[in-house]
């Protein structure tokens, strides 16, 4: 971690935007040196308080004023300075391209090459098919998309909302997308770069599809592999049985991706729409909710109390990609159960069936205008406990704030922010969005970028087991990890994590505590999401 008292944004700034620093000393003024040494800003502290989440009293350094693109040091009286900084139009640029390419070192059921992956390269690795884990004779090939985290699982629901913060960022920021060049096997074809990695995990969850439309749940070794590189995890890779739950995201994201991909394939569109029918004809014959967590299998389960908001959203994608009124009717109803609309995370995920009625419905809707007064109102009540932390962060500071993922939370709230702004119209709550960037890749108590490969102090362990087994010292880029979890579920993290520390401290960059610095698929993509935003031309 970084060991000085001031932490801020370790990427950057935009030029325009609000720019802070937090001190933890007592220190009544500072400036802001160039690499020259040149002082070019100078400035005096406001006191913040005690910050609950930090045990920190924090003390706020406003350099806003600053907008000349340059690198920079923060300097106190007491010698102490800040990590180097630069201010730039493009500032977020190379992060967000990281994020994004993260998904392609994940690909499964492929070998990487070093003209794409650089140093970080493995041979094809799962490509033997899969035996169904309840009934043995069954063969099936699910070869393809994305490695979900630290281990080598692959999860339906977990792949939906991943696929689904992605496919609305480009919705959102189609500009940002169409420009970026990641370098991967299908860069300079007409498909924009992260379309075309979506379209790996696409094909993949296409494949977890059964005849009848019901998805299979996960397809995973029956417990996780040992830290070796994925070629070397041969052990027999098993279909778990579907769920509703998987069956109802993939019909909601095949019909999300099929509005999209028309434009660039109209075979691949049909195909989507076809399977994402196929899946809402299953749940139309089974109502009920369905999910087996099979005895002998120990890897994610991925579990869910109920599937009311992934049907709701099915519900809301059909209706936005086919204006058919047996998709509204069902939404309609679904709006009575008792469901987080603005929820976007893999175990809650309305907020998304929100969002699609509200990006296919005009101004006149009423129901629109409910799902928006939502995303309003939860903006507003996330800025009020921003307003309340030192670092900026909407997490409160307990449990539902510091938890397995935390970073997920602040992710998916700076989502909210933006959402919330987009449809008011009155840009509210951006800063609040970049509040949760900022304390992200720096401005946080501990000073780590928790992304891999931004910044002087990112984290360099995260529980990835390519990352352990390569032998390679530097890891591999844009990996978002969990971050702070206030009761750490994992003994190697109980042992690190003295009792009694604030939660927003409650965390090691350790490869063994999984409960900390964890990686996945849906993690990275909210990230994609934000960093699209301030990767825009304004």
């Amino acid at each position: 971690m970084c060991k000085k008292n001031v932490f801020l944004d370790q990427a950057g700034y935009l030029p325009e935007m609000t720019k802070k620093a937090v001190i933890t000393t007592n220190a009544k003024s500072f400036v802001i040196t160039d690499e020259n040494g040149t002082v070019v800003f100078k400035g005096n502290t406001t006191e913040f308080g005690y910050d609950e989440a930090s045990g920190d009293t924090v003390y706020i350094a406003d350099f806003t004023e600053l907008t000349k693109v340059g690198r920079y040091h923060i300097s106190l009286n007491s010698g102490e300075s800040s990590c180097l900084f630069e201010i730039r139009n493009d500032i977020y640029e190379r992060c967000f391209d990281d994020v994004c390419k993260a998904y392609y070192y994940l690909r499964c059921g492929c070998g990487l090459e070093e003209r794409y992956a650089g140093k970080f390269t493995h041979a094809p690795c799962h490509t033997e098919k899969a035996l169904l884990w309840d009934d043995n004779s069954i063969l099936l090939d699910v070869s393809g998309g994305w490695h979900d985290a630290g281990d080598y699982g692959r999860y339906s629901t977990a792949a939906a909302c991943a696929l689904g913060h992605l496919l609305y960022a480009y919705k959102f920021y189609p500009d940002v997308f169409q420009k970026q060049k990641l370098s991967i096997p299908e860069s300079g074809d007409a498909l924009p770069d992260m379309l075309a990695e979506c379209k790996v995990e696409l094909e993949w969850l296409m494949k977890m599809q059964r005849e009848d439309g019901a998805v299979y749940h996960k397809a995973t070794t029956a417990h996780h592999a040992p830290f070796v590189m994925p070629e070397d995890d041969t052990a027999q890779m098993f279909l778990l049985p579907p769920s509703s739950m998987a069956t109802a995201d993939a019909a909601a994201v095949f019909a999300l991706a099929s509005g999209i991909f028309r434009e660039f394939d109209c075979d691949f569109a049909d195909k989507l729409l076809t399977a994402s029918l196929k899946s809402f004809g299953w749940l139309e014959h089974n109502p009920g909710f369905l999910f087996e967590h099979s005895d002998g299998c120990t890897t994610g389960g991925y579990g869910e109390m109920r599937d009311t908001d992934n049907r709701f959203w099915a519900a809301a994608e059909l209706y936005s990609v086919t204006g058919q009124t047996r998709f509204r009717d069902m939404l309609e109803s679904l709006v009575k159960e008792d469901i987080n609309l603005t929820a976007l995370g893999y175990a809650d995920i309305a907020g998304l069936g929100a969002l699609s009625y509200i990006m296919c419905t005009d101004e006149n809707d009423a129901l629109r205008r409910t799902f928006i007064s939502n995303f309003i109102r939860n903006a507003e009540a996330l800025a009020a406990i921003s307003d309340k932390c030192g670092y900026g962060a909407a997490l409160t500071p307990d449990m539902r704030g510091y938890h397995w993922g935390s970073n997920m939370t602040l992710l998916k709230n700076g989502m909210i922010f933006l959402i919330a702004d987009r449809f008011e119209g009155k840009n509210r709550f951006e800063g609040y969005a970049a509040a949760q960037l900022h304390y992200l890749l720096g401005c946080n108590a501990l000073g780590f970028s928790y992304v891999s490969g931004t910044g002087e102090h990112s984290i360099q362990h995260p529980h990835l087991r390519p990352t352990s087994a390569d032998g390679i010292d530097e890891c591999i880029p844009g990996m978002v990890s969990g971050g702070p979890n206030g009761r750490p579920s994992d003994e190697d993290a109980r042992r690190l994590i003295p009792e009694g520390t604030p939660p927003m401290k409650c965390f090691a960059d350790d490869e063994l505590c999984y409960s900390l610095n964890e990686i996945t698929i849906y993690w990275n993509s909210p990230a994609v999401f934000v960093l699209a935003h301030f990767n825009r031309e304004k």
